[in-house]
């Protein structure tokens, strides 16, 4: 086989990657915007010697988990994958991921796996959940501006006014804020030759509060009229209470630079997070979908069945979005966070909300675990999709805690970490909860427990 050639093929299964996946042959081939159970025509685009990957050019025969995508240009952005599969089977393939990772990068037995999984935790909403997005800018040669998400496996813009992911609270604000940059005549920046000014803009919302930060993303802290256009978005839009200016001059895919400056307004919107406020300024992390990662937090808060004399370490704290809760119901926590910034919010946050028996630590989870002098009885890991440091979890092996929460956002990362966090019968895995944090795409959350043996 070679590019450019045109083949038949049934679509088996989804990567994790969001791409179907079929066989021709002996060859594996992956194929975007297809679902298993379709029968296709497919163009090679890329040959290897063990795998293809291909275009959809024909389905022969759709699958029967095949919808219609609610979103016009889903064929085009490469902001989600699975607009075309029915939400129920997303639901079913991400429970997979997580189980075939356990068993093949993880090595644990199916059968086990079986006994400690869940059945995932489907969002209550699969559309309009997203709190937060970042819209990369151009502009056409008629000198129109453009804002939306490139298309899959490019730099091409596919322009968008509304996105059916987003908090739908925030359409307004992406059909109007490009039309006023336009009529500022602010330069966009043209990455090829790396010149221009406005590079992205951002939009946050608090879900329950409906406050609304707007920052944008420019490589000059000069922007002309900048301050006037903030006041007056401000003033026409009630819901929006602050305009930020993030700098970013480097020539990198990073969106957010490393400062950002309040405009107009306030730097932060509040949110209500499981029963607690919170503020989230423009470059904080905090999870996209609110009401999946409260209900997470209440999952583990029943799980470990806290009973007020536990200390509990967390690491990789962020800013506090699942310690902060659980310390009503321990004695003591210690929160590490490699963030200064995110230890600053996470700090305010607690003092917002008069919570005082949190002691937070700046640095490296591997580099601040062996100075603890203190042994804690519940461990969160909470890491980065990376997953853990080696050296974090032998030193879990030799200060064990009672009990461990695992929350990861990627599935093979966490399968190596519960194997080696399990190595030497350390400890045993009771419960693993699998979440959909963000319907539509192929990412999968899931929270895993583990007691010392």
């Amino acid at each position: 086989m070679q590019q450019g050639q045109t083949i038949s093929l049934e679509i088996t299964d989804l990567a994790d990657s969001g791409d179907g996946v079929g066989r021709h042959e002996a060859l594996v081939v992956f194929v975007p915007d297809t679902v298993p159970g379709d029968r296709i025509e497919a163009k090679l685009v890329k040959v290897k010697h063990s795998y293809a990957n291909a275009s959809l050019t024909k389905i022969l025969a759709p699958s029967p988990h095949r919808i219609r995508a609610a979103c016009i240009v889903a064929d085009k952005c490469g902001g989600c994958q699975w607009q075309v599969v029915s939400y129920d089977f997303q639901l079913q393939i991400k429970q997979n991921q997580v189980a075939q990772a356990l068993q093949r990068i993880g090595k644990f037995d199916p059968e086990a796996i079986a006994g400690w999984m869940d059945p995932i935790i489907g969002a209550p909403s699969d559309l309009h959940y997203r709190n937060k997005v970042t819209y990369p800018l151009d502009k056409t040669q008629e000198g129109k501006v453009r804002a939306g998400y490139y298309q899959k496996g490019s730099h091409k813009l596919v322009n968008l006014n509304q996105c059916p992911v987003q908090d739908r609270r925030l359409d307004l604000f992406l059909e109007n804020v490009k039309l006023d940059i336009q009529k500022q005549g602010w330069l966009i920046y043209d990455e090829q030759y790396h010149r221009g000014l406005l590079r992205h803009f951002s939009l946050r919302i608090g879900r329950q509060t409906g406050q609304v930060l707007l920052t944008l993303i420019s490589t000059s802290w000069d922007v002309p009229g900048l301050e006037e256009q903030a006041n007056a978005w401000l003033e026409k839009y009630p819901q929006l209470v602050g305009v930020m200016l993030n700098h970013n001059s480097i020539r990198t895919n990073t969106i957010f630079g490393a400062e950002t400056r309040c405009i107009a307004g306030r730097d932060f919107v509040e949110e209500r997070f499981a029963g607690l406020t919170f503020q989230l300024r423009a470059d904080t992390f905090f999870q996209v979908y609110t009401e999946q990662a409260e209900a997470m937090v209440s999952v583990i808060q029943e799980e470990l069945g806290l009973q007020g004399h536990e200390l509990l370490l967390d690491a990789y704290a962020g800013i506090g979005t699942i310690s902060l809760p659980l310390a009503q119901s321990v004695k003591q926590v210690i929160a590490i966070e490699i963030q200064p910034q995110a230890t600053q919010q996470a700090i305010l946050n607690a003092q917002m909300n008069g919570i005082d028996n949190i002691q937070f630590l700046t640095g490296k989870v591997e580099d601040l675990l062996p100075t603890l002098e203190i042994q804690p009885d519940i461990t969160i890991l909470d890491p980065p999709r990376k997953g853990c440091e080696p050296s974090a979890i032998a030193h879990l092996h030799s200060h064990p805690s009672q009990q461990i929460a695992y929350v990861s956002c990627n599935p093979a990362t966490l399968a190596r970490d519960l194997n080696l966090l399990c190595a030497d019968n350390a400890y045993r895995i009771t419960r693993i909860q699998p979440f959909d944090f963000f319907p539509q795409t192929s990412h999968v959350e899931s929270v895993t427990f583990l007691t010392k043996n």
